[in-house]
């Protein structure tokens, strides 16, 4: 299974949750963007890669950077070190973040605000953390050179309107704002600055749950469902020893299935891939109790406004609505790599899976797909073929101990 960046993020949100203790940040500061003056609207693109929203910014009069839209996080991230030497900082401290690193404490630069520049908006007191190292690899993840997050700052002070179908974010201030026809608002509330919403989930067993999940444009994956296992135990099918990603301790480990359908206002959605961690999260260290995540494997089924000053969600089903839920069929992680980002290395084999039967290893590279050279091929190619078809061959030219190999994989379907 792809790590999702949920699972990532947890690290980041930790960051923000030390800056705040520690009391380095501008909190007695607004930190926002507002439209130019003589602006109502302005559209931005942005690019979905693997899942993730990608934007083009400048910071200080540089760039411009990629950075990833994520309402799961709190606090702009500088992701990539060599930005502190890249852009004029003229003051910043270091802030150690505790659990961070592997046994070591990690190192970030906290900064005054800085000028981010995003085409028709002005920014307003925005500070952003820069880690000392590139701690999470987002840019092998993405395939392309990923700079950073940017998350509450974004939102809060702006109405938002995501459009996955063409590419585009559409932005007001929220007096102005223009809603789709046959949009329908769904109550949400902004705690610890992160969206949360009420769904209910129907599991397998029958039980229908109403959980309280934060809206996460950051997660890759549908739906993530804390603490389930415990209380209701496991679907009747699952991936089990499924690796979901990082945590603040290390590997986050769980559990792959589905959920019988899962309810936001009047849309249902059935038959939805889900993630089940097994550790059990410490509700009592959280600032804000939750049941999981809604991620962008959901919501990019809709167009969706985020209106957090009206705290009011608005959605319209999209052409994509019914698509089934499909999950990747060949057990294998993996990310881009080169100058280029044209070569794929297999990152980690899920025990038992289809790559796992035919003897493929972590630090294989794939070098081409049914003949097709993988230099040629975007990620999202790679992974719409790997969760395509159950029982589907595909033709592997494989860098293997050494040696070029070739391997038929033949595609499971295990949820």
């Amino acid at each position: 299974m792809l790590r999702t960046l949920f699972h990532k993020l947890r690290r980041f949100r930790a960051l923000w949750l030390a800056c705040l203790l520690s009391g380095c940040f501008l909190t007695a500061q607004a930190q926002y963007f507002d439209l130019d003056y003589h602006k109502k609207k302005i559209t931005i693109p942005f690019k979905l890669v693997r899942s993730l929203m990608v934007i083009k910014l400048n910071i200080n009069h540089k760039g411009p950077y990629n950075f990833i839209l994520d309402t799961g996080v709190g606090l702009m991230i500088i992701t990539d070190p060599k930005l502190a030497d890249s852009i004029y900082i003229p003051n910043k401290r270091t802030l150690k973040i505790p659990g961070l690193g592997e046994g070591e404490d990690a190192e970030a630069y906290v900064t005054s605000p800085l000028d981010v520049e995003i085409p028709g908006l002005v920014s307003y007191d925005v500070a952003a953390a820069i880690l000392k190292k590139d701690l999470f690899s987002l840019s092998g993840y993405a395939g392309m050179p990923i700079h950073g997050l940017l998350g509450y700052e974004f939102f809060n002070n702006l109405a938002v309107k995501i459009s996955i179908q063409d590419s585009t974010l559409t932005v007001w201030r929220p007096k102005d704002l223009k809603v789709f026809r046959k949009g329908v608002p769904i109550p949400i509330t902004i705690e610890d600055r992160k969206p949360y919403v009420e769904a209910w989930v129907k599991l397998q067993t029958g039980e229908n749950i109403k959980t309280k999940l934060i809206i996460d444009l950051g997660a890759g994956h549908p739906v993530s469902l804390e603490n389930i296992i415990k209380r209701y135990g496991l679907p009747q099918k699952f991936i089990a020893s499924a690796n979901l990603g990082i945590g603040l301790n290390g590997p986050i480990n769980g559990f792959i299935g589905r959920v019988e359908s899962l309810e936001l206002g009047k849309f249902k959605v059935k038959q939805v891939i889900a993630s089940f961690p097994d550790t059990t999260n410490n509700q009592s260290a959280l600032s804000v109790k939750r049941d999981g995540n809604l991620g962008i494997g959901i919501l990019k089924r809709f167009s969706v406004i985020l209106d957090y000053a009206h705290n009011t969600m608005y959605l319209k089903t999209g052409s994509r609505f019914r698509d089934p839920f499909e999950h990747d069929m060949s057990g294998l992680e993996y990310y881009a790599a080169g100058n280029n980002f044209d070569r794929i290395i297999i990152n980690r084999v899920e025990p038992g899976s289809a790559g796992d039967e035919v003897g493929l290893e972590r630090d294989d590279e794939i070098v081409a797909i049914n003949f097709k050279p993988v230099a040629k091929m975007t990620l999202e190619e790679i992974d719409d073929l790997f969760k395509s078809k159950n029982d589907r061959s595909l033709l592997l030219d494989v860098y293997h101990d050494k040696k070029l190999d070739k391997v038929i994989l033949t595609l499971k379907r295990r949820i």
